[in-house]
């Protein structure tokens, strides 16, 4: 069976504060085996890698963003952080290209080992200025359905949130569903809860060929989302924050706290 899949739920996302704000839309991510991209390209006629089709992955639009491989760039960063997952396999929770467009706020590296250990999330956050970072959590696979970790934020996102906040996260790794759970609060307590909830869907021609008429635009919609709760937000007359330009050093380490499932930013480094 292919590690390949396609998780269909929805995302939603509510501000508590200074007045409660609240979004919900259908979406699907695919979670992509690194590994297998051209064999997926070769097997679907409506999914391309590094190419043209309605549905694409693109090397350009993750990591360095420079066309190189996003396989070779996450081993890279791993092995910068001490962490050996040697041949294992890569999965990328990610939004596709559709119809030659993508945003994605947000994507997940889920990093295993050859024992089918899950050595490593990796958080990669994208904003509207054209600016990534991403954050290397090492992981201890226990068992634990769901994995909880902590990290302060280093990387400008919304002008409606501040620099000086914590993110919070409960990730159920993917299996017949994933689940991504953020909540983030600054100085003065819980800010804002984002999550997707999905059921996993075989990647086939058929799946996104209904996905057309399912999500049309589904892409374009998300950053028009975005654009468009901003200016709720500022209509409502929310504080807004200076962009920060992103870090020098475009990836951080989190190191777990001794003895419990938070952590810290332990180091930052130039994604080489």
């Amino acid at each position: 069976m292919t590690p390949s899949h396609i998780y269909s739920g929805h995302v939603t996302h509510v501000r508590h504060r200074p007045k409660r704000h609240r979004l919900n839309y259908g979406v699907f991510f695919m979670l992509l085996d690194l590994d297998e991209l051209p064999a997926l390209d070769a097997r679907l006629a409506l999914f391309a890698y590094n190419g043209a089709a309605p549905f694409a992955f693109h090397d350009a639009d993750h990591g360095p963003r420079d066309g190189t491989s996003v396989r070779t760039w996450v081993d890279r960063q791993l092995h910068n952080a001490g962490i050996d997952i040697s041949s294992g396999r890569v999965l990328l929770l990610c939004l596709p290209r559709m119809l030659g467009y993508v945003f994605n706020p947000l994507s997940l590296y889920f990093c295993y080992d050859n024992a089918e250990q899950l050595r490593a999330i990796l958080y990669e956050v994208h904003n509207t200025f054209g600016e990534s970072h991403t954050y290397i959590v090492p992981v201890d696979d226990d068992g634990r359905v769901v994995q909880r970790h902590s990290f302060n934020k280093a990387f400008f996102v919304s002008p409606f949130i501040p620099m000086d906040c914590a993110y919070d996260m409960a990730i159920v790794p993917p299996g017949e569903r994933v689940s991504v759970s953020i909540a983030e609060s600054d100085t003065d307590g819980a800010l804002l809860a984002a999550a997707f909830n999905g059921e996993r869907r075989s990647l086939t021609d058929r799946f996104l060929a209904s996905a057309l008429l399912r999500y049309p635009l589904m892409t374009v919609k998300i950053i028009a989302g975005i654009h468009w709760e901003a200016f709720n937000l500022w209509r409502k007359r929310t504080p807004m924050f200076r962009h920060q330009p992103a870090p020098a050093n475009a990836v951080s380490i989190v190191t777990p706290a001794l003895g419990a499932s938070n952590g810290r930013l332990n180091a930052d480094y130039p994604a080489a």
